[in-house]
């Protein structure tokens, strides 16, 4: 017992590590960006990227089975997703909506016009898909206890097939802010481009090629056991 839990808390040593050099990477790469707008970004692409790297786990080991021992860090990766996208979530809440519901869905005080308006039309159902995957994210790590395992029994697996909820969630999240919010529209002093537009969709689309191609595999092995 206490061996295993030696290797559980060595998995989580390593993978916080490397969680915590993703978020120092993200912070380096953007030295023209305001300090807090770094922060924030950068919590929530180490989380994305964390995310990427869990899901793409499973199809991997499919197609490539010496990768199967890799799995063996999935667990710590959700977890760490989670807490990554926790920090992000309460940066973003108290540094810019600054605990204001109305400032977190898009609207602001508009001097000329006496009251608030609604600056971005898509700002607050970016974030509100945000928060629906930070929700599924909490739950997921709620239930990544051996207490909740033991508890919930089959069902837990069940549970754990939201972490592609979350990616598809996380994912148009991202999707907004990296391509449609900050462009020449906004109201306001346009930030420097993001250089992690490609990226994203390049890791976004090797996660669902995998996805597809483990599919493809499962399928084809599964009718040759029927024949």
């Amino acid at each position: 017992m206490n061996t295993r839990k030696e290797d559980l808390s060595r998995r989580h040593m390593i993978v916080g590590t490397v969680a915590i050099i993703f978020v120092w990477f993200f912070w380096i790469s953007r030295p023209e960006w305001s300090w807090d707008m770094r922060l924030w970004k950068a919590f929530g692409d180490a989380a994305l990227l964390l995310l990427f790297i869990t899901l793409a786990m499973g199809p991997l080991a499919r197609l490539w089975p010496a990768s199967a021992k890799l799995l063996l860090f999935r667990g710590n990766m959700g977890i760490w997703f989670a807490i990554m996208s926790l920090i992000h979530g309460y940066l973003v809440w108290n540094g810019w909506a600054r605990w204001d519901l109305s400032r977190f869905f898009g609207y602001e005080f508009i001097p000329q016009l006496g009251r608030a308006a609604r600056m971005e039309p898509g700002f607050g159902l970016a974030n509100l898909i945000g928060v629906a995957a930070l929700f599924w994210a909490i739950i997921l790590l709620a239930t990544s206890t051996e207490r909740a395992l033991k508890y919930l029994g089959a069902s837990w697996k069940w549970l754990h097939y939201g972490a592609y909820t979350i990616f598809y969630l996380s994912t148009i999240h991202t999707a907004y802010f990296l391509y449609i919010h900050y462009t020449l529209s906004f109201h306001k002093n346009v930030p420097p481009p993001n250089w992690f537009r490609l990226p994203f969709l390049l890791l976004a689309a090797v996660v669902l090629l995998l996805q597809l191609l483990a599919f493809v595999k499962t399928v084809k092995k599964k009718k040759l056991k029927t024949r």
